[in-house]
């Protein structure tokens, strides 16, 4: 299969404009392949040759202009349209195309649990060729008219209203100006909820076995896509450019969300089956409130070319996260969150920054706005930590930088100048620069077109008089617009105590030192997390956090100094640079400080997000396996705190967090094994499915459990989940021969699709199985590169993430992943995979050595 090059695009682009897309699909031709049959009508302003891509299993017949094409000219993935007149032409496409098991193009799913089957499209990138024929690049939009044949009994959902047209026939209305990516189709018995606002359908859609589910969390839902959408047209002028707003919750989703223009489609892990914390329904709103955003971001303005991934996805992300928390704030009527009036920004702080700051300090980092993405594989890469989180970082800095008038003013010049169309970084740049007498084309330059995360230092002098003076030591090129926290020090009956004496507003570089007054006990640069850079600590500051940092006040407070922690550890904490000596920071300090401070800490996505960096790297991979064992103890006694801390029932969130840390840290199977029998947890919570999955899964990896009672689970939750929960704990049994049928069951045959490949290779490796599955670290590269090449980008993201051998932190793992670099040639897709996992292990491996 070709990829198409930027080169190739912008030629097309010049050539054809594109107006109509009349798309007939039937559905029921078999559970193997659908039928698809397209007419694009399009104009060619000169004489010349182009192309049509589509990924057929097989090409019945194509017109041009009622003149037959030869099938057989079909090469890859472009079918030749030789001597094109300038005019008017139609293009007439009938072919038979296959169902996807891995979430690209037209996904087909049959649910475990009652036997439904359920169909959605996923045509990001390049995957509408495997539903339909298109000159597919994001700059050549047109209008979509959609039918569909489906079983009788089905829904068909689309962009834009569906009609039933009886006989299993749907029809949509026609969609405005879109993208071909962004074309969508959900066909199935679904279960819907639905609604108006503001004269406009809302629908929620889900499968039949999560029926009850959805129902229970309808209002909610409903509730906050109300407030966004009434949000986003308190900023916007450009109302919301689509006839309806469905968000379908589909199986086997392999992104979070994606923003088709009017249906929404969501992994259905959101519909939650099992209880879940006020902080993860806090990040189910923000995904709302994200792909809202899109509609705008993305949908109406959409990039020219994919080296603009940033103009959607960082702004969807900036508008997802500031959005909720202004609307959060704000209060959602009669169906108030728990979480209502808390800041998204800490869980963004918590959450989404580590991925962009790692991102960015792996040798596969990039622009946050690239100038060089050549080709659709290339770009299909960025849509990384970079992207999203550094990118919605550099916007909340500008912001705090420019002001949120002449922000928000520069991006309603923006929707009016491109509607329906498409933009550039300068198209953007130039909208804001109309808004503001600020040079942001210098500031775009500095933030947009280069890599790497700049370091702040603090250096405090004393004066001659007892006061102090604060200047910041700056690695890198950026300026910088922060708040400094001074914060005193205060003792009381309940402990110590951070309490904030003053904020100042500094820009970075200075021109001169900061009069601070009196010496603070911590001086926090970066207090409330308005830029993009690793903070340190002066020695006096430290102290105090070591000694008072769960005595913060705010919690994006507490944020920021847990990053700046956690950089600490994945930077070896051996750095003395500059005239303020960093003071090393060994993973066991980092769970020291966790120890000492998480049994008080109230905000639960900062407990989740130490308690997952303290297990998965710290104990995971920064700590050697002699050392292992004494970091697990640590982390378990943790968990006791906090479920004791729990016992009155008035934190469930906070209990539940311990409860399920507590089971993956287990080092003995007995007391998780007396939960499982007992189905519930003294005090509670219940055990339900996905507790009673995480507590045999545990007890697999330590030998406590057998496939009888995997295959018994199975039978009391058949559901996909169940499915998913059984194959993990299948590949964790302490067997060879289990080891081996889970090899081969990813490796040796193409039978798994995307979710089930996943949670077998999350089973696989176990840093207490480390002997038993050597063997396999020697195989992994050739066995990965091979399924890559057979089943394309999905797997092989899944591949690169998943089933790598994360736990076998050496030498040999290193050499042996350079060597496939530099001779086995894997797709894109995984070679950027692997990558990131190899300087992810010579980073543990130079945090081990200092």
């Amino acid at each position: 299969m070709s990829v198409l090059t930027r080169d190739e695009a912008q030629t097309r682009a010049k050539l054809l404009d594109v107006h109509r897309y009349t798309i007939d699909l039937d559905l029921t031709a078999g559970d193997e392949t659908f039928d698809s049959r397209t007419v694009i009508r399009f104009t060619a302003g000169t004489d010349a040759d182009t192309f049509v891509e589509l990924k057929p299993a097989e090409l019945r017949s194509a017109t041009l202009d009622g003149r037959p094409l030869d099938p057989e000219t079909l090469d890859g993935n472009r079918l030749p349209l030789k001597n094109l007149t300038a005019g008017e032409h139609e293009l007439r496409i009938d072919a038979s195309m296959r169902y996807s098991r891995t979430g690209e193009g037209m996904h087909r799913f049959t649910d475990p649990t009652d036997g439904e089957t359920y169909l959605y499209t996923q045509l990001f990138m390049e995957d509408v060729q495997r539903v339909f024929a298109a000159f597919d690049q994001p700059d050549l939009k047109a209008v979509f008219e959609l039918t569909v044949k489906a079983p009788e009994e089905w829904t068909v959902l689309a962009n834009s209203v569906t009609e039933h047209l009886g006989e299993g026939r749907w029809q949509a209305a026609p969609t405005p100006l879109i993208s071909t990516y962004l074309v969508a189709v959900a066909a199935g018995p679904w279960h819907s909820v639905r609604t108006e606002h503001h004269g406009l359908p809302f629908g929620l859609h889900c499968r039949r076995s999560l029926a009850p589910h959805l129902d229970v969390d309808a209002d909610e839902l409903f509730e906050i896509t109300k407030q966004c959408y009434d949000r986003y047209h308190e900023k916007f002028e450009e109302p919301y450019p689509f006839d309806s707003y469905d968000q379908a919750f589909v199986p086997e989703f392999n992104a979070g969300a994606m923003e088709n223009p009017g249906l929404v489609t969501f992994r259905d892990e959101f519909v939650y089956r099992s209880a879940v914390t006020d902080a993860e329904r806090q990040t189910r709103a923000m995904v709302i409130a994200h792909e809202m955003a899109h509609m705008w971001f993305g949908d109406l303005v959409t990039l020219r070319w994919w080296d603009d991934i940033w103009l959607n996805e960082s702004f969807a992300e900036y508008m997802g996260y500031q959005t909720l928390t202004e609307v959060a704030l704000g209060g959602f009527g009669g169906v108030p969150p728990k979480w209502r009036g808390t800041d998204t920004w800490t869980d963004f702080g918590v959450v989404r920054k580590g991925w962009g700051y790692d991102a960015d300090q792996r040798p596969s980092t990039h622009p946050v706005a690239p100038e060089a993405v050549d080709d659709t594989a290339a770009a299909l890469l960025n849509f990384d930590g970079i992207s999203y989180a550094k990118g919605a970082s550099a916007l909340r800095q500008l912001v705090a930088w420019l002001g949120e008038k002449d922000f928000l003013a520069g991006i309603n010049t923006h929707f009016a100048r491109h509607r329906f169309g498409n933009a550039t970084l300068a198209d953007f740049i130039d909208s804001l620069a109309s808004a503001t007498d600020r040079d942001v084309h210098a500031w775009a330059d500095a933030w947009l077109r280069t890599t790497g995360v700049d370091t702040l230092r603090p250096v405090v002098t004393r004066g001659d008089e007892g006061t102090y003076t604060l200047q910041v030591e700056h690695d890198g090129s950026r300026p910088h617009h922060i708040a400094v926290g001074l914060y005193d020090q205060d003792v009381s009956d309940e402990g110590r105590h951070l309490t904030l004496r003053t904020r100042l507003d500094l820009d970075i570089p200075q021109s001169e030192p900061t009069p601070l007054g009196k010496r603070p006990a911590l001086l926090l640069l970066n207090d409330g997390d308005f830029t993009y850079a690793k903070v340190r600590f002066d020695p006096e500051s430290f102290e105090a956090v070591r000694t008072s940092l769960s005595g913060l006040p705010e919690p994006l407070t507490r944020a920021v100094v847990w990053n700046a922690l956690r950089d600490a550890v994945r930077d070896g904490g051996s750095a003395h640079r500059g005239a303020t000596p960093e003071p090393p920071l060994p993973p066991t300090a980092y769970l020291d400080t966790a120890r000492a401070h998480l049994p008080h800490e109230t905000d639960l996505a900062l407990v989740q997000g130490v308690l997952a960096f303290a297990a998965a790297q710290v104990a995971g991979r920064y700590l050697t396996p002699d050392e292992r064992p004494a970091a697990l103890a640590t982390l378990s006694s943790l968990c006791r705190d906090l479920i004791r801390r729990t016992e009155d029932g008035d934190n469930p969130g906070l209990r539940l967090i311990a409860v399920r840390h507590f089971i993956d840290v287990a080092a003995q199977p007995d007391t998780i094994a007396a939960w499982l029998a007992d189905g519930t947890v003294p005090g509670g919570p219940e055990l339900d499915p996905e507790l009673r999955w995480r507590v045999l899964a545990r007890l697999a990896v330590l030998g406590a459990t057998d496939e009888a009672t995997i295959a018994a689970e199975l039978d009391r939750d058949p559901s996909a989940t169940g499915q998913e929960g059984a194959a993990r704990c299948r590949a964790a049994l302490p067997d060879a021969d289990a080891k081996a049928r889970a090899w081969d069951a990813m490796f040796a045959t193409d039978d798994l699709s995307n979710y089930l490949f996943t949670a077998t290779a999350q089973g696989f490796w176990q840093p207490e199985q480390a002997d038993l599955v050597r063997q396999y670290v020697p195989r992994y590269y050739e066995d990965a590169v091979a399924v890559a090449a057979r089943r394309g980008p999905a797997i092989a993201d899944a591949a690169g993430r998943w089933a790598f051998p994360v736990y076998a932190v050496d030498e040999e793992t290193l050499r042996l992943g350079e060597a496939c670099l530099a001779d086995a040639n894997p797709i894109p897709s995984l070679r950027r995979k692997l990558v990131d996992q190899l300087d992810d292990l010579a980073r543990a491996l130079r945090v081990r050595e200092a």
